[in-house]
């Protein structure tokens, strides 16, 4: 079974999409595939498809929904019946790949491929790499990682409290990649082929301060020491208009290193190093927890 839940919606068996149309359906799936292999409680997929207002049908409208999966599962599954008779295997059913167990369901099948996984499994060996300064082989890691996003984390697929919950969890998991890959680059000298990328990322990460602080590095390093200026008073003016904050010390810091070398042409630290690393004047613990903390109030 192959999942794709970063960006549009596809579970395919056998090669075959099993992913229904209807919108309810649709979301009792895409909560099923995001916890391929565990039992998924009835409560939270009522809670997914009704939050706190669920008829009184609920339950009975849930088997409905599950029991029309399982039409698609079959006809998937009648593509390659696979083995039975006299090797003493049977045959899977519909009931073997979405399966009913006390309290729950669970979405099962051989070989299960996920791309949440592949990009955990590929993100995790990218900070390591980070971390023990392999800066190439962290890029292209965590390149590699970004690649398997096409969109948003269910992008076609109506979400409820417990899908909206995972796709924040999941877009925050996608920034932090983003972040290090950028740093990785950053520090390979990579400056000048990430100007086009982070002109695109601050526009729309209007209070993210790593990622501004890696604009101003990399314009800095290009040569661009106003450009880079301008980036700091572009994210002060947001900042104060719109949250009634100062950009963090470690930012303004930032700043003051770039005018000064300006002055005197004195190198400029990395926006974040990574870990074991030496710290400049730029670093300073938590950027990405004050990050979050500034997406969520705007």
């Amino acid at each position: 079974m192959d999942i794709d839940v970063l960006g549009a919606l596809d579970v395919r068996e056998n090669g075959m999409s099993v992913a229904p149309t209807a919108p309810k359906p649709r979301q009792v799936l895409a909560l099923l595939a995001l916890h391929a292999g565990r039992v998924v409680p009835v409560a939270a997929l009522v809670d997914e498809l009704w939050s706190d207002r669920p008829p009184r049908s609920a339950r009975t409208t849930l088997q409905t929904y599950v029991l029309q999966l399982r039409e698609l599962i079959g006809t998937a599954l009648a593509r390659d019946p696979g083995p039975a008779g006299g090797d003493g295997q049977r045959r899977r059913t519909a009931k073997d790949v979405l399966m009913t167990l006390p309290g729950g369901y669970l979405l099962s099948g051989d070989d299960v491929s996920s791309d949440i996984r592949a990009f955990e499994r590929m993100a995790g060996t990218g900070y390591r790499a980070m971390d023990a300064g392999d800066f190439a082989g962290a890029s292209r890691l965590l390149g590699a990682a970004l690649d398997l996003w096409s969109g948003t984390a269910f992008a076609d697929v109506q979400q409820g409290p417990q899908l909206s919950m995972e796709a924040k969890r999941l877009e925050e998991s996608r920034l932090c990649a983003l972040d290090q890959r950028i740093e990785a680059d950053l520090r390979l000298g990579r400056h000048r082929e990430l100007l086009a990328e982070l002109t695109v990322l601050t526009s729309r990460y209007r209070t993210h301060e790593n990622l501004h602080a890696q604009f101003m590095l990399a314009l800095h390093r290009s040569g661009r020491r106003g450009e880079a200026l301008g980036v700091y008073q572009r994210l002060r003016t947001t900042l104060v208009r719109d949250l009634g904050l100062e950009p963090s010390p470690r930012l303004h810091r930032l700043q003051h290193s770039i005018l000064v070398a300006a002055a005197d042409c004195a190198p400029v630290p990395s926006a974040q190093p990574a870990q074991h690393t030496q710290p400049g004047p730029a670093a300073e613990p938590g950027p990405l927890r004050r990050d979050r903390r500034l997406a969520q109030a705007s």
